[in-house]
C-alpha cells in the first residue's frame, strides 16, 4: 500500500510582527497576511497533491485571539480539507496551548486533536496507520513526554507526533525535551515534530523531522520556508519532500566597506549584494537588513547622519525589485587610520622634548588643574582624606 501525507507544524496564525511594525507598519501587516496566504497555499497544495491525511504538529496560532477572525480563518481552511475528504491531525504546542487560547470555533469533523492531559493514538484503519500525541496544556511543558508514548502497533505505520526541543535545538526554548535516542527506541516509522523554525531531518531510520515554519517571522529566519510531503510504501518512508508556500521571506546582506572611499562606490556594492538576494526570493515581498562592515574612509559620515543613507539604500533596493524593502540599516563599519609617510617629520618627534614642551604651556596646566579639582571634588570625602594624610605622611619622612 502507498500513500502521502502532509507533515506541517509553526504555523503561528495571528503573529503581530511586532519589531517590524515599530519600523514600517505596512510592512508588518503585509507579513501578516503572507503567512495567511502560505497557509492557504498549503491546503490548495495538499488538495492538488490528494494527500491522505495531514498533520500539524503545534504552534497554529502565535498566541491567543485578539478577536475570532483568525480562528474563522484557520476554520475555513481546514473546512476545505474536510470537503476534500483529508483528515487533520493536529496537536497543540507552546504558542497554542490549552491554557493560552482563550476562545475557540468549532472545527471541523474531521480535524482530530490530540488532547492535553495523556497521550492519544489515533487509527487510520484502511492505511493500517497509527498516530500518537498529546498536545501542551500550558506553555512552558518541561516533561519528557516521549517517555509515556506507546509502543507501536504491530504491523501497522506508526507516526509520533510530537513539539519539542529534541537534543536542545539552538535558539528554542526548552520544551517537552527529549532525545534522537529516546525517539529511535520507541520503534516508530516516522517522528512528526515541531517547535523548530528550520527545516531540519534528525535521523532517517527512523525519519525524524522538523519541517519547519511556514513563514519566516523575523531576520532571524532566512531562507524558504514550509511544509514537507511524505511519501509511504509498504510501511516504510520511501522520500521526504519539501513544500515551499512561503509568500514573503527575508534576508540579511553583508557589505565590507574595505577600499571605498565615496557613497556612489558604497551604493553600488549595496546593490551588487541586495541583487542576489532578490532573485533568490523570486516574486516574493523581501525585507532585508543591510550590515555595513570593515574599515572605510566614509565612517563619520556614515554615523552622522545614517537616516539620509539609509534612504539611499532603501533607494537601491528598490532598484533591484520594487518590493525590496529595508528592514534595518546597521553600520558597523570602522574609521580609517591614518597613515604617516615615512617621510613625515613625525618620525623623528622626541618625545621628552614633547612633554617638556606641554609643561611649559600655562594654558594647558590651568585646564589640568582645573580637571583635577573638579573630579577630586566629586569622590568620597573618606577616600579624599585618605589621600590627603598620604601625602602629608610622605612630606615628612
Amino acid at each position: 500500500m502507498s500513500f502521502t501525507f502532509l507533515h506541517a507544524a509553526d504555523l503561528h496564525l495571528g503573529s503581530p510582527f511586532t519589531g517590524l511594525a515599530l519600523r514600517n507598519e505596512e510592512l508588518a501587516l503585509r507579513f501578516a497576511k503572507a503567512s495567511r496566504d502560505a497557509f492557504s497555499d498549503l491546503v490548495s497544495r495538499a488538495i492538488e497533491t490528494n494527500v491522505a491525511f495531514v498533520v500539524i504538529a503545534g504552534d497554529v496560532y502565535d498566541g491567543d485571539w485578539k478577536d475570532t477572525s483568525i480562528g474563522l480563518f484557520f476554520n475555513r481552511e481546514i473546512a476545505r480539507l474536510d470537503r476534500a475528504g483529508i483528515r487533520v491531525f493536529l496537536l497543540k504546542g507552546n504558542h497554542d496551548a490549552e491554557s493560552v487560547i482563550t476562545r475557540a470555533i468549532s472545527l471541523s469533523e474531521g480535524v482530530f486533536q490530540f488532547p492535553a492531559t495523556k497521550t492519544m493514538t489515533f487509527r487510520i484503519d484502511e492505511l493500517n496507520v497509527a498516530l500518537h500525541g498529546r498536545s501542551f496544556p500550558n506553555r512552558a511543558v518541561t516533561e519528557n513526554y516521549v517517555l509515556a508514548y506507546p509502543d507501536p502497533v504491530p504491523g501497522w505505520f506508526n507516526i509520533g507526533v510530537l513539539h519539542t526541543s529534541c537534543d536542545g535545538r539552538p535558539g528554542h526554548a526548552t520544551y517537552a525535551p527529549c532525545t534522537v535516542g529516546q525517539l529511535k527506541s520507541l520503534g516508530y516509522q516516522y517522528w512528526a515534530l515541531g517547535h523548530v523554525h528550520e527545516f531540519e531531518e534528525l535521523a532517517w531510520d527512523p525519519w525524524i523531522v522538523f519541517p519547519g515554519n511556514l513563514q519566516g517571522r523575523s531576520v532571524r529566519e532566512c531562507g524558504p520556508k514550509g511544509a514537507v510531503l511524505v511519501d509511504v510504501a509498504d510501511g516504510h518512508v520511501t522520500g521526504v519532500r519539501r513544500l515551499i508556500v512561503d509568500h514573503a521571506r527575508w534576508a540579511v546582506v553583508t557589505i565590507n566597506l574595505d577600499g571605498v572611499s565615496d557613497e556612489s562606490a558604497a551604493l553600488r556594492k549595496v546593490k551588487d549584494q541586495i541583487r542576489p538576494a532578490k532573485e533568490q526570493a523570486g516574486n516574493r515581498l523581501l525585507a532585508i537588513r543591510v550590515l555595513l562592515e570593515g574599515t572605510d574612509a566614509m565612517h563619520h559620515s556614515l554615523k552622522a547622519d545614517p537616516r539620509r543613507f539609509s534612504d539611499e539604500v532603501q533607494a537601491a533596493a528598490h532598484r533591484c525589485g520594487e518590493d525590496v524593502w529595508l528592514e534595518s540599516l546597521r553600520i558597523e563599519t570602522l574609521d580609517r587610520p591614518t597613515v604617516i609617510s615615512s617621510n613625515d617629520a613625525i618620525t623623528s618627534l622626541d618625545l621628552a622634548a614633547a612633554l617638556t614642551a606641554l609643561q611649559s604651556d600655562s594654558d594647558l596646566r590651568s585646564s589640568a588643574a582645573s580637571l583635577i579639582a573638579d573630579i577630586t571634588a566629586k569622590l568620597p570625602v573618606d577616600l579624599t582624606r585618605t589621600r590627603l594624610s598620604s601625602q602629608v605622611t610622605s612630606t615628612r619622612s
